[in-house]
């Protein structure tokens, strides 16, 4: 027989994955579930506590117990407490460096004491502000790759810029061509704005190009998302010759091009980006969180005009404009230097951690 405190954990269970109980939902207070059924103060901890187990509930001091958001698994979001101590999640690449905290302190110590503070106050133009603009174009300018300010919009983060692009160009039951294996925050993306996903096969070097072509053939695919440099999860950089077949498809099919740039800056002297051979039809989308900081969202996209106005009113309806504090920090250690420097201390870091995984 099933024992009590097991039966209501299974109801319990049953109505949030059910979606009767929606996330964020304040459950009953430890007594008032012993006194509804009828079983003691500390079954019902008990069954909270096997439930919070079970990745469905969250318990908050001084507040109560509350449903969790089940439409990512347990640990997909980043618990600042878990990580205190000497606890390592290796579930996110987010490396530290030493002294970053202290390059912090004086850099809004500098912003403080600059020019017009009280315009941090005030709401920003969506694609951020011209200046802002002119200094991450003159940052990503180089291996054939130029954009000019007018194309380049600041976002909360490479991750809002997939899905400000996701939103403004594409809609719901377009096929994006990705990789067989690819990485999850746009899959997420995929799901949530009902995009159809059409895997390419992978080979050892990148993806197989002519499989591509087949498709298109095959099927009408609107986009194909790409991270031709440092691909997330395998690893592989896309050679130039690689680079340019994928321009020449998006072409010949009329594809849009999703190039995601999130961790190119891990590679020295990487190819030029597929952007730099197909720039009529490339977005090209990248952020200061694996080169900076995670907890410093901005990012950027980089876009045809054509594509500005739709992704601009994407980010109107869900940020409005990034915050210009963050914006004009990153800003700031582009031009004393900062951003070359972590870059290199992550591009040591990274070696580092190679060879520890050779061993």
């Amino acid at each position: 027989m099933k024992a009590r405190y097991k039966t209501i954990v299974d109801s319990y269970a049953q109505a949030i994955h059910r979606g009767q109980l929606a996330a964020g939902t304040r459950l009953p207070t430890h007594r008032t579930l012993a006194a509804a059924e009828r079983i003691s103060l500390a079954t019902a901890t008990r069954v909270y506590r096997e439930l919070e187990a079970m990745g469905l509930v969250s318990g908050e001091t001084g507040r109560g117990t509350f449903v969790r958001d089940i439409t990512l698994p347990p640990g997909h979001g980043v618990d600042q407490q878990a990580l205190a101590g000497d606890v390592v999640d290796l579930n996110f690449n987010y490396p530290s460096l030493p002294a970053q905290g202290d390059a912090l302190r004086e850099a809004l110590r500098r912003l403080a004491m600059a020019g017009d503070i009280d315009a941090h106050l005030r709401y920003q133009p969506h694609a951020g502000r011209l200046s802002e603009r002119e200094i991450i174009a003159r940052y990503l300018t180089g291996n054939r790759f130029a954009p000019d300010a007018e194309n380049v919009l600041i976002v909360n983060g490479a991750q809002h810029g997939l899905a400000v692009t996701v939103m403004g160009l594409l809609r719901p039951g377009d096929v994006v061509a990705v990789d067989a294996l690819t990485y999850s925050g746009f899959k997420a993306l995929a799901a949530l704005y009902h995009l159809e996903l059409a895997a390419i096969p992978c080979r050892a070097d990148g993806p197989d190009l002519q499989a591509l072509h087949v498709l298109c053939q095959q099927r009408r695919v609107r986009a194909v998302y790409t991270m031709p440099t440092l691909h997330n999860p395998l690893g592989w950089v896309l050679s130039a010759r690689q680079r340019q077949a994928l321009a020449d498809l998006a072409r010949q099919h009329d594809l849009l091009i999703i190039e995601d740039a999130a961790y190119a800056s891990l590679i020295r002297h990487p190819p030029p980006p597929v952007a730099s051979y197909a720039p009529e039809s490339t977005v090209y989308i990248t952020g200061f969180s694996k080169n900076v900081a995670t907890g410093l969202r901005v990012g950027t996209v980089v876009c045809p005009s054509r594509y500005q106005p739709e992704i601009e009113r994407a980010i109107r309806a869900t940020t409005w404009n990034t915050p210009s504090l963050v914006s004009s920090l990153i800003c700031a250690w582009i031009e004393d230097g900062t951003v070359a420097r972590f870059e290199a201390q992550k591009r040591q870091d990274a070696r580092r951690r190679q060879g520890v995984a050779r061993e």
